[in-house]
């Protein structure tokens, strides 16, 4: 008896010895003072940024990090005008070019400087199209991806009149608000750089009837257009070819959720290149307002980590490209360039320009809504 009440006395003080060291593991380093640090992203980061973050708060216990997603033009401007009901301390919208206006637009209200330091770029991505397989086949009967035809099947209405099988009924197209979304507003403004055949989109471009004339066409035919890109593809998925053929989003998206269109529907949709293409870079921010220094130094280390190999490897598992060279996406576990993803390309041919100006975005969004 004495014997196992020794036994019991040892594993007692074993279990308190390794729950003592657990403990100090994941306890403060003494002499830091713990920092909330609140993150700010589009809906096509939230899965990655959430497993990212568990991941650092492991390494990082001193530093708690809440994530909170919004669509990246309701974001700047939430920010700007004070709307929000929390105090955010990093803003990562889909586009890095949106930080620019956010910064002039709070240095002109203000006379102060919006951030701490430079942003740090964290990943890409690019806009594509995606269609359900039969659909693909017959809008693009050579499998190049081209504006014009989307054009027509709008003009058409149906894919009776199109030239497709009646029974698909109307030709349905779907893509973000533009007046609240980067892809939304990407997708109009290379839509209208081919109709106009101008290699760069000016806002007196979008002036001209022809370019009135098609957004006026594009928003009567997208019904509902979704607020975020992530809750596009979500519906797009969820509501099949009967009423959705071809979207346009984000290339990361449409890699990360190709497998959820293969168990949801008969048939996984095809991604298609568009050329050219907008590449966009997401981008961090650690905001001044509110934000007090030490939280922006906790902030600054979560953002240095997000560009590591560990954490970019994470990234390109959920469909993003990296910004660190060392880190290539075919080679990543668990990229979707290795499942063989039809139009999925680690290199692809098209020609990546610039994003239009910034004005010239936001006078697109103004034409999507007094377009009728």
């Amino acid at each position: 008896m004495a014997k196992q009440q020794q036994h019991s006395r040892s594993l007692y003080l074993s279990i308190a010895l390794i729950m003592a060291a657990l403990g100090l593991a994941y306890a403060p380093i003494p002499g830091t003072t713990p920092q909330s640090v609140i993150v700010v992203s589009g809906s096509e980061l939230q899965e990655p940024l959430q497993k990212a973050i568990q991941q650092f708060q492991q390494q990082h216990p001193h530093i708690q990090i809440a994530l909170k997603t919004q669509g990246s033009l309701d974001m700047v401007n939430q920010f700007v005008d004070r709307k929000n009901d929390f105090e955010p301390t990093i803003l990562i919208p889909a586009n890095g070019e949106l930080l620019k206006d956010l910064e002039a637009r709070w240095q002109a209200q203000n006379n102060s400087a919006a951030f701490y330091g430079t942003p740090l770029p964290i990943a890409k991505t690019r806009l594509v199209a995606i269609a359900w397989t039969e659909r693909g086949k017959a809008l693009f009967p050579d499998g190049q991806f081209r504006w014009e035809r989307i054009e027509q099947a709008m003009q058409a209405q149906t894919w009776g009149n199109f030239g497709g099988t009646a029974a698909w009924g109307s030709f349905d197209f779907k893509m973000t608000n533009p007046a609240r979304s980067n892809s939304g507003q990407l997708t109009l403004g290379l839509w209208l750089e081919s109709k106009l055949k101008q290699s760069t989109l000016s806002t007196a471009d979008l002036s001209v009837p022809e370019a009135r004339s098609l957004v006026s066409l594009v928003k009567r035919s997208v019904y509902q257009p979704a607020r975020s890109s992530d809750i596009l593809l979500q519906e797009f998925i969820a509501s099949g070819a009967n009423e959705a053929d071809i979207a346009t989003d984000y290339e990361s998206i449409a890699l990360y959720r190709w497998a959820q269109s293969k168990t949801s529907q008969s048939q996984p949709y095809r991604i298609y290149d568009i050329s050219p293409t907008v590449e966009t870079v997401l981008t961090a921010a650690i905001v001044r307002q509110n934000v007090a220094k030490g939280t922006a130094k906790a902030a600054q280390t979560f953002l240095d980590a997000l560009t590591q190999p560990a954490y970019q490897s994470i990234l390109v598992q959920y469909g993003f490209r990296p910004v660190n060279p060392s880190v290539r996406v075919e080679t990543v576990t668990g990229s979707p360039w290795q499942q063989s993803i039809p139009g999925a390309r680690a290199k692809p041919a098209t020609t990546a320009i610039p994003s239009p100006a910034l004005q010239t975005l936001q006078e697109i969004g103004r034409l999507w809504e007094r377009a009728q």
